[in-house]
């Protein structure tokens, strides 16, 4: 079939594409146009979509505080420090970095991000995260950020830097992950240096201002470059964040117990490390359609499929790789406990 057919065929698909979460320039014909961008095709998603996210924000305010609104709209980001009683708190780390449960594990770079999803079959042995998971103010916070009631994908994250390897991690660039608001969040149940990889993040990168739609669409059109043709995570250097009429970045070391719950279309990225370390988190992310006009309506939160998403999901990446269509990053993380060494990459 030739290249000309195959796109007239794929076209439709391509186009009802932008008006979903697809952000590939690579991928896609139609959002990756440098002649539709130079005429605004990504700045009328990008405003469309943080249109709609602020509909459905006000829809789910109620979930959150007067404070926590301001937060967000303010700086991009809802810290919360002392999230958790001090009971509370001590029995979530005693039990994360005691009991062994089975992992996938991907590398970046220099670095291993290491995940125990919080699925039905692990919270059996996990009361403590049980716990967590039905606060309100935990739920509350992670669901008005990303603007919807569903059920957010929450993980046992361990983060291990520098360790061998000849690239750097790409965490460490200034990133947006894609073009519309979404929601990514982390307990930090250890204390957190300044140099050992805080999380880091330009307070206000968020809000869609002037200067930053000029800046979304120049990126777009570069983005359209075969030679440079990206999957829409944006990266910014440090020294044009002052021409966006932005600050330089929040480093969030921070104490244990501290809850931070941020829109990661706004700049952020992992801190640098001054030497080999380990990060131990409860970790959440939502990512949904930003164009859907409804709060709910999410088929994981249905009773038989509520929180077994990332099991299925690795399940299918497991069977794809076996069938010999492709090759998963998520590699076998052992048996762990949150901290222990990592295994080796198979």
């Amino acid at each position: 079939m030739s290249n000309a057919l195959v796109r007239a065929v794929l076209a439709p698909i391509h186009a009802a594409q932008i008006l979903t979460g697809a952000k590939s320039f690579r991928d896609n014909p139609i959002i990756g146009s440098a002649r539709l961008n130079r005429g605004g095709l990504h700045v009328w998603r990008v405003r469309k979509a943080a249109a709609m996210t602020e509909r459905r924000r006000r829809r789910l305010a109620h979930l959150v505080s007067a404070e926590d609104r301001r937060q967000l709209d303010e700086q991009g980001y809802i810290e919360t420090r002392d999230f958790l009683s001090p009971e509370h708190f001590a029995e979530l780390v005693r039990e994360v970095t005691s009991v062994a449960l089975p992992a996938k594990q991907f590398r970046e770079g220099n670095a291993i991000t290491r995940r125990v999803p919080l699925t039905p079959a692990n919270l059996r042995h996990l009361p403590a995260c049980r716990r967590l998971l039905a606060l309100p103010e935990f739920q509350g916070r992670l669901r008005y950020v990303a603007s919807f009631d569903v059920e957010p994908e929450v993980y046992i994250q361990t983060i291990f830097s520098q360790l061998d390897g000849p690239a750097a991690d790409p965490q460490l660039d200034l990133h947006m992950d894609t073009f519309h608001p979404t929601m990514k969040a982390w307990l930090f149940l250890h204390d957190v240096p300044a140099d050992e990889g805080p999380f880091t993040y330009v307070r206000g990168s968020a809000n869609r201002t002037k200067r930053r739609l000029a800046w979304e669409r120049r990126k777009s059109v570069e983005a359209c470059d075969p030679s440079k043709a990206s999957g829409g995570a944006f990266r910014i250097r440090p020294d044009e964040l002052a021409r966006l009429g932005l600050s330089e970045p929040v480093r969030f070391a921070v104490p244990g117990n501290t809850l931070v719950v941020g829109d990661t279309c706004g700049f952020h990225a992992r801190g640098a490390t001054a030497r080999p370390g380990i990060r131990i988190e409860i970790y959440a992310a939502n990512r949904r359609n930003p164009f859907l006009p409804f709060v709910g309506l999410d088929l994981w939160s249905a009773p038989l499929l509520k929180r077994r998403k990332i099991a299925l999901f690795w399940a299918a990446l497991a069977l794809w790789e076996r069938l010999g269509l492709g090759r998963s990053q998520w590699r076998h993380g052992g048996r762990v406990r949150a901290g222990d060494p990592v295994l080796s990459e198979t």
